[in-house]
């Protein structure tokens, strides 16, 4: 199966990564800087499963790139995707299969329309990961995880052939009957984990120990469940209890990696976690007030960090 995984930064250079490692047959879709920076040093990763140094993995740039791929892996930040589509869409064939590995669903949309919702396979992943200042992938917990399947709930042979090619890797790959329905019960935890440490500015430890700040948590996560349910995707109450466990845990470090971007003054995933969410419960005619009241601070910082 030749993979081609788009972007080599912490996801896609973790789960890419681990698949070179085990023999398959991974390309790396990268920019100039990014290529000769693996072309220089590798790609190194630093992890509790096993650190790896993948020296001169293979890649190509976007003008460079004239053949298709079985499998495309799909794991650009939100606020990259037009640009992501338009660069890899030279690799998409009659049989290639999309694997996003984005949050949120609004970007199921714009492949679909890009590609057809036939090539477009659902996913996810759960990995705590950062790309630091030289490079190097570092995976920052025990858990690596990666899900993916028929958005109708089937198990066709082309999943299985990526399960197979999955299955060895130093990571959990997973190939789920149920892969919206775990898409959106992952949305509706980040959005309320990024809600609440960007609100905040602060970890969940930190807002639990406040006056108000556990309420404040689990009225958000409401607001967010009532969303999925409003559009056909209820959490069930084991997700519920473990988003609940998760973000009400005393002294937790927790927090969503918007805010570290937003900390360094970086772009936000803003629109596509917490913005598309709030639309959707809008449409609904649902009351979110802490979910809008997130939303406009990202909006705020975004309009602040571009003057």
């Amino acid at each position: 199966m030749k993979i081609l995984v788009v972007g080599a930064g912490a996801i896609g250079g973790y789960f890419g990564g681990r698949l070179l490692e085990t023999g398959q047959d991974v390309t790396f879709l990268v920019r100039k800087a990014r290529a000769q920076a693996l072309a220089q040093h590798g790609l190194q990763i630093r992890s509790q499963a096993g650190d790896a140094s993948l020296m001169a993995p293979p890649t190509v740039q976007a003008d460079a790139l004239h053949e298709t791929f079985d499998l495309i892996m799909l794991s650009c930040k939100a606020y990259h995707l037009p640009q992501a589509l338009q660069d890899m869409a030279p690799a998409v064939g009659e049989q290639t299969l999309i694997l996003p590995l984005l949050n949120g669903m609004q970007h199921l949309d714009r492949l679909d329309a890009r590609f057809g919702a036939g090539r477009v396979l659902g996913g996810l992943c759960v990995i705590p990961a950062t790309l630091d200042a030289e490079g190097v992938v570092r995976h920052l917990g025990a858990s690596a995880g990666l899900s993916f399947g028929e958005r109708d709930g089937g198990r066709s042979p082309r999943v299985e052939r990526i399960a197979q090619a999955m299955a060895n890797a130093r990571f959990d790959s997973r190939l789920s009957n149920t892969i919206l329905q775990d898409m959106w019960n992952k949305w509706v935890f980040l959005a309320a984990l990024a809600g609440i440490t960007c609100l905040m500015r602060a970890p969940i430890g930190d807002i639990v120990a406040a006056p108000g700040g556990e309420r404040a948590i689990l009225d958000l996560l409401e607001e967010c469940r009532r969303v999925a349910e409003a559009n056909g995707y209820a959490p069930g109450d084991a997700a519920m209890q473990r988003s609940r466990t998760m973000l009400t845990e005393a002294g937790s470090t927790l927090s969503a990696s918007m805010l570290r971007d937003l900390e360094q003054g970086s772009p936000v995933e803003a629109d596509h976690v917490i913005g598309d969410l709030l639309a959707r419960g809008e449409a609904a005619a649902l009351e979110l007030p802490k979910l809008r009241l997130a939303y406009t601070q990202l909006m705020a910082y975004e309009a602040r960090r571009g003057q």
